[in-house]
């Protein structure tokens, strides 16, 4: 079952908050909760905020367990822009845009959680199959047979 929830006018550029969305998609509830904490960004405040109403929601509305919820989609739309102006020389004006964006994620719990490994456990997989499969070769051939020399008569 899929449970949306979404943050309308959200006073940040989607550009900006777009970097966060991207690295919070496909893990588990519980792991982009930590990435958003731990990320010194604005964007990961709201998104964060927007994260916990999704999981409020199926807890309290669908009756899901939090452990088995996924991030399936966490996407973020270009608002309204505020036009304000800012003074300039000789009595003209220059435009600033205030941008906003609508931030929507998505979770479920019909995809199957998958844990991303470390950096050092996929080099122990990949160094532990290299000798198991050098067991599996034949001893290499030599490309030229040995040559007996003849040895040089003693002399007594």
């Amino acid at each position: 079952m899929q449970v949306i929830s979404t943050y309308r006018n959200a006073r940040i550029s989607a550009f900006k908050a777009r970097e966060v969305s991207r690295e919070i998609q496909g893990l588990p509830v519980s792991s982009a909760l930590d990435i958003c904490a731990f990320s010194p960004k604005k964007a990961a405040v709201l998104i964060a905020k927007t994260l916990k109403s999704a999981v409020a929601n199926a807890e309290n509305n669908n009756d899901l367990r939090v452990e088995k919820l996924v991030v399936k989609e966490a996407t973020i739309g270009e608002g309204p822009t505020f036009k304000r102006f800012q003074p300039k020389a000789r009595g003209s004006a220059g435009p600033i845009l205030k941008r906003t964006s609508h931030i929507r994620i998505v979770l479920t719990d019909e995809i199957e959680i998958k844990t991303r490994a470390s950096k050092k456990a996929q080099k122990k997989k990949t160094t532990a199959k290299k000798p198991a499969a050098s067991k599996a070769k034949k001893e290499p051939e030599t490309a030229a047979p040995a040559v007996e020399t003849p040895e040089a008569p003693k002399s007594e």
